[in-house]
């Protein structure tokens, strides 16, 4: 098959949508597929092949409500003309998917929609948005989402639409595969065998429930926990200022509590997933947080807020527990700091529960959520779509 994969972002670029995209592509290529991928051009890419994908890049920005700026044109065409055997639109809300919404038609190859969350759902910036996309959506062939109970799928079915497949994330079977021996994380920042460890994973957006996770860490009753938070520093305004003055006041207040602040290479975010004891997640907005679904895959135990499917995740998985959290009128995630708190001080004092919850999500990673499998289904959807 000849498959296009849209996407706002892609390698080298770093993000869910992009990662999502990229494990799909990349496998669906080594399957003997012929798969570009559209996307938004980058100054720090020097290549228009990665992995067997071809990468077509567009000077083109924004989404519908902010308006989509560059060669809008010239992308339609190049999708709408292309002798593609399937298109698969990934993420709403921003310019790969808005371009095509008024353009759907001319598009010749059966077209994919995975909205990918539809963050902005309760914004009254894209009411009318939302108006408009609910007329569109059966007009997809077929769309994918990532939970048989999130808002974006909740949204589809009451807009009437039917073609609706539910394929999960994953995580990449080339990096958990075999586990990873343990001790090196800790050696390399002086965090003793025995001394409990959390873990969180998100860029520094602002959204991503940072300053929740060090007020857990702050509120825990037990002693000498370390946290390390991993992320990387997107572009524009972020948090990650905000976070070293509030890591280096909770040394401070918390009596020698640590909180790491990195962005390493990813060799030693896995050896972090190796070491950690618990994986704690109080993002703000998720639609179906890879990281969960990493932790499963390195066997570590997680205490999330309810956001996104994470409650579904867990379910899937009996590898993780979910806190009381609250949902703002705008749609994000407040998490309750006490709620996960008391959830972290119990598994940190039950090793025993912790290692059934990691040996649970890890068997449900082996057979159901590598990223092996999941693009299997990925292919046998595009397969019935071509037929």
């Amino acid at each position: 098959m000849r498959i296009l994969h849209a996407v706002e972002l892609y390698a080298p670029s770093v993000g869910g949508a992009q990662e999502v995209v990229r494990q799909v592509s990349e496998r669906l290529a080594a399957g003997g597929h012929e798969v570009t991928v559209a996307t938004g051009a980058l100054p720090e890419r020097s290549e228009s092949w990665i992995s067997g994908v071809e990468v077509a890049e567009f000077d083109v920005r924004g989404n519908d409500v902010r308006g989509i700026e560059g060669d809008v044109r010239g992308y339609r065409s190049f999708v709408a003309d292309g002798d593609w055997d399937v298109v698969m639109t990934y993420a709403a809300q921003q310019w790969t998917t808005d371009a095509l919404l008024p353009v759907l038609e001319e598009v010749r190859a059966p077209l994919v929609l995975a909205p990918c969350g539809f963050s902005g759902l309760r914004d009254p910036m894209y009411a009318a948005y939302f108006d408009e996309l609910r007329e569109r959506l059966p007009d997809f062939d077929a769309l994918i989402f990532h939970s048989d109970s999130y808002q974006d799928i909740e949204f589809a079915r009451e807009a009437g639409a039917s073609a609706m497949t539910v394929i999960p994330n994953a995580a990449d079977e080339h990096e958990f595969e075999t586990p990873r021996e343990r001790g090196w994380f800790r050696s390399a920042h002086g965090i003793g065998e025995d001394a409990p460890l959390l873990l969180t994973v998100g860029g520094h957006t602002g959204l991503k429930g940072h300053a929740a996770t060090m007020a857990v860490l702050r509120s825990l009753r037990t002693r000498g926990a370390s946290l390390a938070i991993v992320g990387n520093t997107p572009t524009g305004r972020g948090c990650l200022n905000a976070c070293r003055v509030r890591a280096a006041g909770t040394r401070v207040v918390s009596g020698g509590r640590r909180v790491l602040l990195l962005d390493p290479p990813r060799e030693q975010v896995l050896d972090a997933f190796a070491d950690a004891d618990l994986f704690v997640f109080c993002s703000m907005v998720e639609c179906s947080p890879i990281v969960l679904f990493e932790a499963m895959a390195a066997g570590l135990p997680f205490v999330s807020v309810d956001v996104g499917n994470a409650a579904e995740i867990a379910e899937w998985s009996g590898g993780g527990v979910i806190a009381p959290s609250r949902r703002r009128e705008d749609g994000l995630v407040e998490a309750d700091v006490r709620a996960v708190a008391t959830l972290v001080d119990e598994l940190l004092a039950d090793p025993e529960r912790r290692r059934e919850m990691g040996a649970a999500g890890r068997r449900a990673w082996e057979e159901h959520f590598s990223w092996k499998k999941v693009a299997g289904r990925y292919e046998d959807l595009y397969t019935e779509l071509t037929a």
